[in-house]
């Protein structure tokens, strides 16, 4: 992790220096806020560079991970998955092991610490699928910050169970009444707030979206999931894995496991976008499939929207993946050519949540169901010599009973 923004360390993995000064990677990212913001936001950049700069700030980073969180997660192979399947080698990236239960809490940890450092006293949030509410609750327990939660009330009636972790945690959460009531409208909301509160609060935003530097130091954080699978899988393969699979609803768990292979050619990478109930306005949250490009909630990316500019509403079985815009970095790459996106439907996502439970006995989050999903049909493809990772970025418990009554809507038992 030492000297992980350096620019000598980004040209020797053949990897671009991005995002540029402005916060560009290429024509995506940028700054489109206030003017109130836009000054809490130069604050934290430059809080964020100093802190990253210092071995200090890192070590306590990096110990706070393996010592509370639980890190490295393990890099599981699929044995049963694998043979059930055919083709490829399918190996786990277990982020469901973490603290929480999910990815989310690697760049919780970081975000608290760097608002501790800055002398704040109050941490606010979004959250979609509750995952990250919980992380930025359970961090705001340990560090002794006050803590509220922004969280749209549709996603507050299917993630009960973490509605109540996060209070009990000690932070209050707030239901969002607005537009879809889901996670875009939470995360307006939390922007607000932060312009009223910006002297005394952080907003740590969950995932790799918004105005710049939050791309960046959401990346920064997460990127210990790449560099983790890449000492992992060398260890037991001898080689790099051929594929890499994430979902992606903003992109935290697809930036941190995909930045650390950008300059590996031989590694593909695939992420997985919520298709919904058909790609058609209003009914998924497939950004590259139904996009175009626009601003939204401060930065220049993909974005569903009518052809007049205006926000269309979107559907996912799962929460955290339920939003109409995705972070400017993976855009970058799409764009590039270097990573490739597709999308799963709901359907394929519930068999999947069912398959790996059956199969591993191992209950992914909805969310990690959309990369099973795509990573199972790549592996059908591919030959037994080669080797799919895909990203288990959180577990199941919190769907369990979310899956439980669609399953029964449709005369369906799990199996």
């Amino acid at each position: 992790m030492k000297g992980g923004l350096t620019r000598e360390s980004m040209k020797r993995k053949g990897s671009p220096v991005l995002p540029d000064m402005r916060g560009y990677f290429g024509e995506f990212g940028g700054r489109f806020v206030s003017e109130t913001l836009m000054s809490a936001l130069l604050e934290l950049e430059k809080s964020f560079r100093a802190a990253w700069r210092e071995k200090a700030f890192r070590d306590e980073f990096r110990e706070t991970l393996a010592d509370y969180s639980g890190r490295p997660t393990p890099l599981y192979f699929a044995e049963s998955l694998t043979r059930e399947t055919g083709g490829a080698e399918i190996w786990l990236k277990r982020e469901d092991l973490n603290h929480t239960g999910a990815h989310k809490i690697t760049n919780a940890i970081g975000q608290a610490l760097l608002a501790r450092r800055m002398g704040k006293s109050r941490l606010i949030a979004e959250t979609g699928a509750g995952q990250h509410g919980v992380a930025t609750a359970t961090v705001a327990a340990r560090l002794g910050f006050e803590c509220q939660i922004y969280m749209g009330s549709e996603d507050v009636r299917r993630q009960a169970l973490n509605v109540f972790r996060m209070k009990l945690l000690g932070s209050s959460v707030c239901p969002v009444d607005t537009g879809g009531k889901t996670l875009k409208d939470a995360i307006s909301e939390a922007l607000r707030d932060w312009s009223r509160t910006v002297r005394t609060t952080h907003y740590l935003l969950g995932t790799a979206f918004g105005p710049h530097p939050f791309p960046l130091i959401v990346r920064s954080f997460q990127s210990v999931i790449g560099q983790e699978v890449r000492r992992q899988i060398l260890a037991k393969k001898g080689r790099l894995p051929d594929m890499l699979v994430a979902c992606v609803g903003g992109g935290s768990n697809a930036m941190g496991l995909f930045h650390p292979f950008i300059g590996d050619e031989s590694v593909n990478m695939f992420g997985v976008e919520a298709g919904g109930r058909s790609i058609t306005p209003g009914e998924h949250a497939a950004r590259f499939a139904g996009g175009s490009i626009g601003v939204l909630q401060g930065t220049r990316t993909f974005v569903l929207q009518n052809p007049d500019g205006q926000i269309e509403n979107t559907h996912s079985v799962s929460a955290g993946l339920d939003y109409s815009a995705v972070g400017p970095e993976l855009a970058y790459y799409r764009e590039t050519g270097r990573m490739t996106f597709d999308w799963v439907g709901d359907d394929e996502a519930l068999e999947a949540f069912q398959r790996l439970s059956r199969t591993e006995g191992i209950i992914p989050a909805l969310e990690s169901s959309h990369a099973i999903a795509y990573g199972v049909r790549l592996a059908r493809a591919m030959t037994p010599d080669q080797i799919v990772v895909i990203n288990l970025s959180g577990r199941g418990d919190k769907d369990v009973m979310e899956v439980s009554r669609i399953l029964e809507s449709k005369g369906e038992v799990g199996s």
